[in-house]
């Protein structure tokens, strides 16, 4: 068996101070990510989620199975609407606090599962 290597794939490097480390650059804000790239995201909050938010996530060559939403410091329910569309499109999906959904990104996209997530920045 032989290990391969991760180093390119696009992994969340760190998060906090309000933003993220991505491709050894700091994003500020929240962040759609998608083993393609990184799009920044105009909210800061779950009650600043519509499902305008997930149109990346459609558009992507490689269409994700799960997508994971971190919802900041903790993990708290998404707007009905944004959850009604990811349902209607077919997009699985997950909820959990920014921290568990950057980590759990990281494994799934080593793991080369179709993945994608969209984090709200934490502090």
């Amino acid at each position: 068996m032989e290990q391969q290597a991760d180093d390119d794939l696009l992994l969340i490097e760190a998060y906090g101070g309000g933003g993220f480390r991505l491709m050894e650059r700091r994003v500020e804000g929240g962040v759609i990510v998608l083993p393609t790239g990184f799009y920044p995201l105009d909210a800061e909050t779950v009650s600043d989620l519509g499902p305008g938010h997930f149109s990346k996530l459609l558009n992507a060559d490689n269409r994700p199975e799960i997508v994971l939403v971190g919802t900041g410091e903790k993990m708290q329910l998404l707007p009905a609407a944004v959850r009604q569309f990811l349902e209607a499109e077919g997009i699985g999906y997950d909820i959990m606090d920014t921290g568990a959904a950057a980590r759990t990104y990281n494994v799934l996209l080593m793991e080369h599962r179709r993945v994608a997530c969209l984090l709200l920045p934490v502090e």
